[in-house]
């Protein structure tokens, strides 16, 4: 046998997940997989950093299985899980939840997967009889262990995924809670896109000697996506892009916005113009958002219209082209958009409509991505406010980890969670960052107290 394994039966695996694996169609391990299976099985601690589309969520969840199914020497307690698998947004939960559900199949696991924007008692009831996998959003969980809907004591597995997303997204101080609240005697995980100085800084109060994988250069794009951008005017985006989907007969775009009021503007515009869409973002209800990711995945819209809620959530191995409507405020958020076509060694475009207000923009994406984009002219729409040059590549500077800021005592800091995330503290509206201004009994306010002038 070569060093590097070629075959998914060189992994350790056991019949019921290689009869899984065989049934999506896979065969040979990507570089992620063939690195963290192994080491999860062994039992060792992994810190890994893998682009978006390099099969991770398998890189972990086919040991994972393979691990619990090994050790189930007795049942779990009531409320208790046996794996915690801690994610940022809502669609990446329920992606990871269907990926254990469909490597399980063959396997007598019970798993579930609980996040905000929904009824809190059907997540408390599946609890109830103990689960072998919880997929959880923060937020939502520490809801649940604050009504004691759910135990840590047999916990012998805490994956933290998408831990750089964590951080952006404010999730620092619950993942510090939740982490005080597991047991010490435990295998940890942790999957990010980039191992930077803040992620190194968490990873010391999680993980124990971990094996470290990285599978790419931090912030690098993945080989087989093509990019390219247009100049466009503001005004003429929504007519550019209707024009290349019917020109060009897509058939199914991801579409990118800054604001969720531009995803709803755009999406109606497109209906408009005859094409199916959907809009995606935080304000949408979880019903509507699982409905409009569905309709996505089976065809039966064909344009998907998202803000960067989406961005780490969208798993479609053939999912051919993203536009970036408007450009991130954050370059790396440029990364993870991209990151959502050419997955699982396909092919794939990734197109930018770019207005000359967002020059800056594109400066600092090039310079992250450590490339300058290629730029393309529609004839048809030539913009009259052109794009500027791109900037010199100039090479990355190191970046220095964060200081941590001491937690402020319960009740007394405001955490704002992204996605509608919030823990019950949070979410109750016990905040008192903001002072109320003193009152009388009749409700009215009190007179200033200033001292009167002296009468000269």
């Amino acid at each position: 046998m070569s060093d590097t394994p070629t075959s998914f039966s060189d992994l350790g695996l056991s019949e019921a997940l290689l009869k899984a694996v065989r049934d999506k169609g896979y065969e040979t391990p990507s570089p992620i997989q063939a690195q963290a299976i192994p080491a999860v099985i062994s039992g060792r601690d992994v810190m890994a950093a893998a682009q978006t589309g390099t099969g991770k969520t398998a890189g972990f969840t086919l040991p994972l299985l393979q691990r619990l199914a090994g050790s189930k020497g007795h049942k779990v307690s009531s409320n208790n899980v046996r794996a915690l698998i801690l994610t940022p947004t809502r669609e990446l939960a329920a992606q990871i939840s269907e990926s254990i559900e469909m490597y399980g199949k063959y396997l007598n696991m019970h798993s579930t997967v609980v996040f905000g924007g929904v009824k809190i008692n059907p997540q408390m009831m599946r609890l109830r009889q103990g689960v072998d996998v919880l997929v959880a959003t923060p937020g939502r969980l520490l809801d649940l262990y604050n009504q004691n809907a759910v135990k840590f004591s047999q916990l012998e597995v805490f994956i933290l995924d998408e831990a750089d997303r964590m951080l952006d997204m404010g999730f620092i101080r619950d993942i510090k809670k939740l982490i005080a609240l597991l047991p010490k005697d435990r295998q940890n995980l942790l999957f990010s896109a980039t191992f930077s100085p803040d992620i190194r800084a968490l990873a010391k109060g999680l993980v124990n000697n971990p094996l470290e994988i990285s599978v790419n250069a931090e912030n690098s794009t993945a080989e087989k996506v093509t990019q390219w951008l247009t100049s466009v005017d503001k005004k003429r985006k929504p007519a550019v892009l209707t024009h290349l989907i019917q020109e060009n007969n897509w058939q199914q775009v991801l579409v990118f916005t800054k604001t969720k009021h531009g995803a709803n503007k755009l999406t109606k515009h497109l209906e408009a113009e005859g094409l199916t869409a959907a809009a995606i973002h935080g304000n949408k209800s979880q019903g509507a958002r699982t409905k409009a990711l569905a309709a996505f995945k089976d065809g039966s819209v064909s344009i998907l219209v998202a803000t960067d809620i989406a961005a780490r959530g969208i798993d479609i191995d053939l999912l051919p082209q993203v536009v970036n409507f408007d450009l991130p405020n954050v370059p790396e958020d440029y990364v993870h958009r991209i990151g959502r076509t050419a997955r699982a060694g396909n092919t794939g475009q990734a197109l930018s409509l770019v207005c000359a207000d967002e020059l800056e923009l594109l400066w600092n994406i090039e310079h992250v991505i450590q490339q300058h984009i290629e730029r393309k002219v529609i004839d048809k729409f030539i913009a009259v406010n052109q794009l500027g040059e791109s900037r010199p590549i100039r090479p990355l500077k190191a970046k220095k980890a964060k200081k941590p800021k001491a937690f402020k005592k319960e009740g007394k800091g405001k955490v704002e969670h992204k996605d509608g995330q919030r823990s019950g503290a949070n979410a109750n509206g016990n905040n008192q960052s903001k002072r109320r201004r003193p009152s009388n009994n009749d409700g009215t306010a009190p007179k200033s107290r200033r001292a009167k002038r002296p009468v000269k």
